[in-house]
């Protein structure tokens, strides 16, 4: 803490004076700029006091020095002090050195400071200077600092106007902090236009304030533009960093490389961004377990990285930091706050699964499967279950009959060796595997440091079981030539005992027999023939013919087996021509080909002798054989024979001599190609019926279908008209009926009631109209007269009130003149009124 210094006496005041401006002289070729700060007359340790902007004079400078030890300058210009100072009535002052190392060069700032409490009489003073000069109406720079301690009010700056030399100004300000939230902040003297500040400000809340003078005379004129007026609010660190979250948590894989980010923090700050205050640093201060240290801090970003490749989750699988942001990029006096960081350790497949033995053994009785013979244990120091710590279990050697599997439990992780192939005791008493075991998940080290993968041997010893016969190998075969005799024996299908060898004991039956040519001898198991054997039957596959046979011991134990008799081939088959029509088209070939075949083998088959076969001579004079090859011929004919149908019997004889005679239909006709001879009876003319095909037989059907369908739809049609009840009885054919209205008196309208025909009168007839008109109607009164008669003509007119009159006639035809009424409105006026059983003043008149 500095003493205060004691005022001296005017002459070391001046002598003072006197050697700062000396000072100022020696040092002017180097001085940038001189600045002044105004301060409190009693300075706190670490207070900032102002800002120095440093880069409008060395903006290259990489060393920033103080000559006076109670201040400090940090790198964005602002001053603080590293002592408690106070202020005597002298003005106190220091020099800013900024230097650049790499070249040399150097800058200097002169900062005075001066007490708050002095600054109003200089401006007095200096008023009464500016009055003797032009004044300006302008606006002047102002700041203050936040938070400041005052003493309030805190004298800001003045505002003057250049009219005050001419007339009486009264100052006032308006805006936020005078008449607007925050109220009352700012007020001028109305006749010094002295700005002042009554208390503290922050500039969390209040960046700067923008308020408007106005220069007024006592009668109310406004000789200048109101002023703005922008008051900057001077930050200080008032604010602490703060971590944006409580907790911090990542995970990162064990035996991961220096240098792996594990992740990042962050943290904000309130104060003024882009300066010291907010320039933070991020570094960690403790760790959990201590040691050994394994991570570390990027101290401008926050990223938090490894220091070591150590990290084994099988050892530790947490770890805690505690991290620290303090700003002032970290300097001991900047504000400091502290979290915590949380670092889980996750599992990678670093730890192989090791068998807890290295060989087992175990035992199986012959004969079974799907048994559980086995459970083998391993050790997996990996995370639980997961796939670096879960077991695949693989035989390795001793499976290659495929009698075992290994599988893994899932909740023990054990291995589970199982029997899936029935083992034999005669054949193997004991079998060696050797089994291995991975993880699910691939190992994650290098194959070469150690071996992959841990294996052990396992003894399976098979037990001997008493077994029934036993039928191997499941097939067998004898031979036999086919057409032996009836009760020839051969040897049939043999089963053994197991534990004997022997045949002795075991008992023979068939199961089945396709066509029963054999038995089988209950004790020997020897064949007999029952029927004769044929190898060209359809039956016969191969030329092995198959039994099943079922052997069984003394204890009902049984096995089943094929026997296979393999029918030896005799040449009892003749060599023959299977397509018996052969069509020659005369004006296009002259020969045809034929194929025989011969159903026995090979040995007793072709090559083939084809020859002609007949009594008599004409065969031999039409026709002739040529042979092609082995199994073919070419028959052709000579003399140039008719066309027609033809009768050629043909002898075909295999290697041995065998022989059968096929008689060919031989078909001359007159046609281009075979297709054209098949559809023709007479092969000359083609007289024959023409074949149809599926699908146009289908689509006459289908249009005689319709046609009975169209046919049935009008006779229902018309027998529905015929059910109509009439109009007219045709036992009144004869009669006439003379229907009148009693009620009112009128003409009889009569009309005939044998021709109910519709014609047209004339070339100049005036429409169409039915057979009869519409009833008629006349004052009230209808009449319908029936009278006797052959033909009659129907006369219409149209009289006054329209009166109708319908006149029967002898002889001729129906005419119709000037018709109105058409059928349909006759039938539909007349059938109702005919229908009715109580019709009024009906009249029956019998000839």
């Amino acid at each position: 803490m500095a003493a205060a210094r004691p005022s001296g006496s005017w002459s070391g005041a001046l002598c003072r004076l006197l050697l700062l401006t000396l000072a100022i002289l020696i040092f002017a070729s180097d001085a940038c700029k001189n600045v002044t700060l105004y301060v409190p007359s009693k300075l706190d340790a670490e207070k900032l006091i102002g800002r120095v902007n440093l880069k409008e004079c060395f903006t290259a400078a990489n060393l920033i020095h103080s000559s006076d030890p109670d201040f400090q300058i940090l790198e964005d210009g602002s001053v603080y002090t590293t002592n408690s100072i106070l202020l005597s009535s002298e003005k106190r002052s220091f020099t800013i050195l900024l230097s650049n190392t790499e070249n040399q060069e150097k800058k200097k700032i002169f900062v005075f400071l001066e007490h708050q409490t002095k600054v109003l009489k200089k401006r007095q003073t200096k008023e009464t200077v500016l009055r003797r000069a032009k004044r300006r109406w302008a606006p002047i720079p102002c700041s203050m600092l936040e938070n400041s301690l005052g003493p309030f009010p805190l004298f800001l700056q003045q505002v003057q106007s250049d009219t005050a030399q001419n007339y009486t100004i009264y100052y006032s300000i308006r805006g936020p902090g005078v008449d607007q939230e925050p109220r009352n902040l700012f007020y001028v003297e109305r006749d010094t236009g002295n700005l002042y500040c009554t208390r503290a400000v922050d500039r969390e809340q209040y960046e700067s304030f923008e308020i408007i003078a106005f220069a007024t005379t006592p009668d109310g004129y406004t000789p200048e533009l109101p002023l703005p007026l922008i008051i900057k609010i001077e930050d200080e660190n008032d604010n602490y960093p703060i971590f944006t979250e409580e907790t911090y948590t990542f995970t990162i894989f064990e035996n991961c490389r220096v240098g792996t980010t594990v992740g990042q923090v962050c943290a904000t700050d309130r104060d003024e961004p882009d300066t010291m205050h907010t320039r933070l640093k991020y570094s960690i201060i403790g760790q959990v377990p201590p040691s050994p240290t394994l991570f570390s801090m990027h101290p401008t970003t926050g990223v938090i990285t490894t220091t070591s490749s150590q990290l084994d989750r099988e050892l530790i699988d947490k770890y805690q930091l505690k991290i620290k942001v303090q700003d002032m990029d970290g300097q001991y006096f900047g504000l400091q706050t502290t979290s915590t960081c949380i670092i889980n350790i996750d599992d990678v497949n670093d730890h192989l699964p090791t068998f807890t033995r290295t060989s087992y053994v175990a035992s199986v009785e012959e004969n079974t499967v799907d048994v559980e013979i086995l459970r083998v244990t391993v050790e997996d120091k990996d995370l639980v279950n997961t796939a670096n710590w879960r077991a695949n279990y693989t035989i390795l050697k001793g499976n290659e009959n495929g009698n075992f599997k290994i599988v893994t439990d899932a909740k023990t992780n054990e291995g589970i060796l199982c029997v899936v192939k029935p083992l034999n005791y005669e054949e193997k008493q004991q079998v060696i595997l050797q089994i291995g075991v991975v993880n699910e998940a691939p190992f994650s080290r290098e194959a070469s440091s150690r071996s992959a993968m841990s294996t052990a041997t396992v003894t399976v010893n098979v037990r001997d079981q008493d077994e029934g016969p036993e039928c191997n190998p499941p097939i067998q075969t004898v031979r036999m030539s086919e057409n032996a005799a009836v009760g020839t024996t051969s040897n049939g299908y043999k089963a053994y005992d197991p534990e004997t060898r022997s045949s002795s004991g075991i008992r023979y039956k068939k199961l089945t027999d396709p066509t029963g040519w054999v038995t089988i001898d209950e004790n020997t198991g020897s064949i007999r023939v029952f029927r004769s054997l044929d190898r060209e039957a359809e039956t016969i596959r191969n030329g092995i013919y198959n039994i099943t046979v079922l052997a069984s011991d003394q204890a009902g134990r049984t096995c089943t087996g094929t026997l296979g008799i393999i029918l030896q081939d005799v040449n009892d088959n003749g060599p023959f021509i299977p397509k018996k029509t052969v069509i020659i088209c005369k004006p296009t070939m002259s020969s045809a080909e034929i194929v025989a075949v011969d159903p026995d083998e090979p040995i007793n088959g072709p090559p083939f002798d084809f020859s002609l076969e007949s009594s008599t001579s004409d065969v031999q004079r039409m026709w002739r054989l040529n042979k092609i090859n082995d199994t073919a011929a070419r028959l052709s004919y000579q003399n140039d024979p008719a066309f027609g149908s033809y009768v050629v019997p043909i002898t075909v004889r295999d290697r041995l001599g065998m022989s059968s005679v096929t008689s060919l239909d031989v078909v001359l006709c007159d046609c281009i190609t075979e297709n054209d001879c098949t559809h023709r009876a007479d092969p000359r003319i083609g007289g024959g019926g023409v074949q149809l095909g599926k699908w146009a037989i289908l689509a006459i059907l289908l249009g005689i279908a319709l046609l009975f369908c169209i046919l049935f739809t009008l006779v229902c049609g018309a027998s529905g008209i015929s059910k109509q009840p009439k109009v007219i009885p045709d036992d009144l054919a004869q009669q006439n009926l003379i229907v009148s209205n009693t009620e009112a008196p009128g003409d009889d309208k009569v009309y005939s009631a044998n021709g109910f025909t519709t014609q047209t009168v004339g070339a100049s007839a005036q429409g169409v109209c039915g057979t009869m008109g519409s009833g008629v109607k006349n004052g009230g009164q209808e009449t319908i007269e029936m009278v006797k008669g052959g033909h009659q003509t129907l006369e219409s007119c149209r009289g006054a009130g329209h009166h109708h009159t319908l006149d029967s006639c002898k002889g001729g035809h129906t005419e119709v003149d000037n018709c109105r009424y058409t059928y349909s409105e006759w039938h539909s006026f007349t059938q109702p009124r005919l229908g009715e059983e109580s019709v009024r003043g009906h009249t029956l008149i019998k000839n």
